[in-house]
């Protein structure tokens, strides 16, 4: 008989490849994983890993075995979430995903919300961009989130799009910010990116990717980074330009870069940016006052949407 504890222990040696990082993530001996492993094995008939090295490979069962574990130990949570539901608001820990700039936009602010309106509760706010958001919320590690939406992917989650942000071309040289910038213009630039290592499912990337390559473009870039304020920072010091969301300009331009300035690309492009949970899922008091308090506070700064 397959129990979620065993579960919990193949969905840990499969996304960290270690029976000791697992382990370790888990709080237990490696020998306990090793048998829960042994067990889940034997319990289906099939080999889920192979030892490479050190390291553990899953098999063809394994990668089967995986969607249907992810919603099992998802599942298990959402049902103790709702007998806790009860006084979710008066203790307890709300997990909510965020993308990575949301702190420019309303991190502190957004703690301070929530707890100026339930004290006792434990907040934790989880993400570096919407593409992890993404698998925290699948592999049932945190209740909702806000994320930027461009390419996300919808299957098993409830996407409801809040927002859209434009994104917008910054420069310290102010002949580059006469007119709205281009396909061809933009394909020219020196640029200087962050968010590097999700340069493939980045949103605002998706975007300009899709906005150079309708046009015959590809993009390229001088300098890559992973957080915008060296990004914006680099931008003025006047050793590339960049493209990030207008909002993001907003609160770092001043700061960072007070001669750099900004423009609209041509045409406008905008991210859009939702609040996502798993399809079906019951979401805590908490968590879902902590949906309804993002929101209030990202409609505030960029262009609310409808629905």
């Amino acid at each position: 008989m397959l129990s979620l504890h065993q579960l919990k222990c193949f969905l840990a040696v499969h996304e960290l490849g270690s029976l000791t990082a697992a382990a370790e993530q888990l709080g237990y001996a490696q020998p306990s994983i090793s048998e829960q492993v042994r067990t889940l094995e034997r319990s289906l008939g099939a080999t889920l890993f192979t030892r490479v090295g050190r390291g553990m490979v899953p098999t063809t069962a394994a990668e089967s075995l995986r969607p249907h574990a992810e919603r099992a130990v998802a599942a298990a949570e959402d049902a103790r979430r709702a007998v806790q539901s009860v006084t979710a608001l008066e203790t307890g820990t709300v997990r909510f995903g965020i993308f990575g700039t949301a702190h420019l936009y309303a991190g502190a602010a957004l703690v301070a919300d929530m707890l100026e309106a339930h004290p006792g509760v434990r907040v934790e706010l989880i993400g570096q961009n919407s593409a992890d958001v993404q698998d925290e919320l699948r592999r049932g590690r945190i209740e909702a989130a806000m994320i930027a939406v461009t390419q996300v992917n919808s299957e098993g989650l409830q996407v409801t799009p809040v927002a859209r942000d434009e994104l917008v071309y910054i420069s310290a040289d102010p002949e580059r910010l006469r007119t709205p910038v281009t396909a061809a213009k933009l394909a020219r630039a020196s640029l200087v990116m962050p968010e590097t290592t999700w340069r493939a499912t980045d949103s605002a990337r998706v975007v300009l990717r899709r906005m150079l390559h309708e046009t015959g473009y590809n993009p390229t870039t001088r300098i890559e980074v992973e957080d915008v304020e060296t990004a914006v920072e680099l931008v003025g010091r006047g050793l590339a330009d960049s493209v990030v969301h207008r909002g993001v300009a907003a609160q770092l331009l001043p700061r960072l870069a007070p001669k750099a300035g900004q423009v609209s690309l041509r045409p406008r492009q905008f991210d859009t940016l939702a609040i996502v949970h798993r399809a079906g899922a019951t979401l805590s008091p908490a968590a879902r006052l902590m949906t309804e308090l993002a929101t209030r506070r990202i409609q505030a700064v960029v262009e609310p949407l409808d629905g």
